[in-house]
This record gives C-alpha cells, sequence and structure tokens, in this order.
C-alpha cells in the first residue's frame, strides 16, 4: 500500500463535502481488496460480519481483536477505512477516549461510537452520559488524528420502538459535541431520513442500505454516505449455510451451478 493514514484521512474527509457514496462494509483483507477492485472510495468493518468470520456473535468480540482486524484491514487497501467501533468498548468517557486513540493507531480515517449499553438496566447510555462519550471520542481524535471522521450513532431504533423526537434529540447533542457524521441506525421511513438529514444539517448522515431502498433514494433524501452493515457479511454467510446443509442433507452441491470460478477469484488477487 503506498498511501499514509493521513492522506487516507484527507481523501475520506473529503467525501462527506458533497454528494453521495457508498461505504461497503468487508470483514476481512480478501473482500477489502476486492471492494477496492471494483471502484469503491472508502471502506467500513463490520462488527458483525467480523465478529462471525471468527466464530462469535455480534457485540461479543474484544477491544484487541478489534484492533488487530482493523490493523490488517487498514494495511490491506489503499482506501480510507472507517471502524465500527461499537460503543468504544468503555462505559466512562475517559475510557472511551483512550481506546479511541488505539483504533486510530491502527491507521482507520474514522469511527463509529455507538450509544447502546451492553450492560445495565437501560439498553442506552443516559443522555448526558453519551454526549459526553461522544465529547471524550473527539477531544481524543482531535489530539491524534485530527483530519479522522467521527461518527456518533443513536442505537434507539435498535433497542425499542421508534422514538424519532429521542433520536433527532441524541443526534442534535452529538453534533454540538463534535461528531462530524450522525448515524441512526433501523431507521427505513424516508420521512424519517429526511427529518434526521434536516436536524443536523449541514452535517452528514449515514444510513445503512436495506431492502427496497436504493443508493439514488437515499441521496435525494440528503444522505451523505450509505454503508451496508453486515449485509455483504449476512449474503455471503447464506450461500455458505444453503450449500452447507444441502451437502449435509442431501449429498450434493447443487449451489455451485453458475458459481464464480476459482480462477476468477485467483485473478482478483494477482
Amino acid at each position: 500500500m503506498t498511501l499514509s493514514a493521513s492522506e487516507k484521512r484527507t481523501a475520506f474527509r473529503a467525501l462527506h463535502d458533497q454528494g453521495c457514496f457508498v461505504l461497503p462494509n468487508p470483514w476481512d483483507v480478501g473482500g477489502a481488496r476486492l471492494l477496492q477492485s471494483l471502484g469503491f472510495k472508502a471502506l467500513a468493518s463490520t462488527s458483525a460480519g467480523f465478529a462471525w468470520s471468527i466464530g462469535k456473535a455480534d457485540n461479543a468480540v474484544t477491544r484487541d481483536e478489534v484492533l488487530a482486524h482493523l490493523a490488517s484491514l487498514c494495511a490491506a487497501t489503499d482506501l480510507p477505512v472507517n471502524a465500527d467501533f461499537e460503543g468504544g468498548f468503555a462505559d466512562a468517557p475517559k475510557d472511551v477516549a483512550a481506546n479511541v486513540i488505539l483504533a486510530l493507531k491502527t491507521g482507520v480515517a474514522g469511527l463509529s461510537i455507538e450509544d447502546r449499553a451492553l450492560a445495565g438496566p437501560s439498553p442506552l447510555y443516559d443522555h448526558g452520559l453519551a454526549v459526553e462519550r461522544i465529547a471524550a471520542a473527539r477531544s481524543a481524535m482531535d489530539a491524534e488524528a485530527p483530519e479522522a471522521i467521527l461518527v456518533a450513532r443513536c442505537e434507539a431504533a435498535l433497542v425499542g420502538p421508534v422514538d424519532l423526537d429521542l433520536i433527532i434529540a441524541r443526534l442534535t447533542a452529538f453534533a454540538e459535541a463534535g461528531a462530524d457524521c450522525l448515524f441512526a441506525p433501523g431507521l427505513s421511513k424516508p420521512e424519517q431520513i429526511s427529518a434526521v438529514v434536516a436536524a443536523v444539517a449541514p452535517k452528514p448522515v449515514n444510513v445503512v442500505l436495506g431492502l427496497g431502498a436504493t443508493v439514488a433514494g437515499l441521496a435525494g433524501l440528503g444522505v451523505r454516505r450509505v454503508s451496508v452493515g453486515g449485509g455483504l457479511s449476512r449474503a455471503a454467510w447464506t450461500g455458505f449455510i444453503r450449500a452447507a446443509r444441502e451437502l449435509a442433507t442431501d449429498g450434493t452441491l447443487t449451489s455451485l451451478e453458475g458459481a464464480v470460478g476459482g480462477g476468477e477469484i485467483n485473478g482478483l488477487f494477482r
């Protein structure tokens, strides 16, 4: 690879300035290199896809496992990599900040911090603490790599009924605390997405491409970047699971009909 981490971060920040770009989510080095060959301008890791690839459930990987994974992705491609850094692998703001610095040292061009609390009486961190965590991440980023992108995620739509007022209140507070890009996974209705875009403007919004949606349609709503989360990983696992079940039960492998040949795949990595 020829680009420095600083050059990748500068290029990544420029992608957020205007228009709409697609940010696919590989879970390994091969996927990262394939996506680069297809002409994508940036990549994002996927916590779910990586966890499944090492035989764990989503949110069950350790900080150090993720750091090693991010380093391998960044070393494998000249494209900027945005890290799915879950909740920062800590509760206290100062610990989130320390972990953000470790993530930046892997070479990532940006990272996301969630407001979901994996332990405790509530599925989300208290509003005030959630904002403090984003502010701490911002301070750490400014000290280590100020050109990197900080994405703040509100997970409310994934842990309960969609409360758009709560989501917007959190995202606007995260923006004021220093987040460069805002993200509320789980929103799918155009009116919800448009409301979020308007509320945090001019800061960019990330949306996951779901069934029935299109990149062009999301761009028309003002979305600046479109990711797929664990979508590509799920597609790969779907093919693998179906083929493996057929092999186990029927002793056949009809799913190979129409499959990409090994020679073509080898050619991608020469």
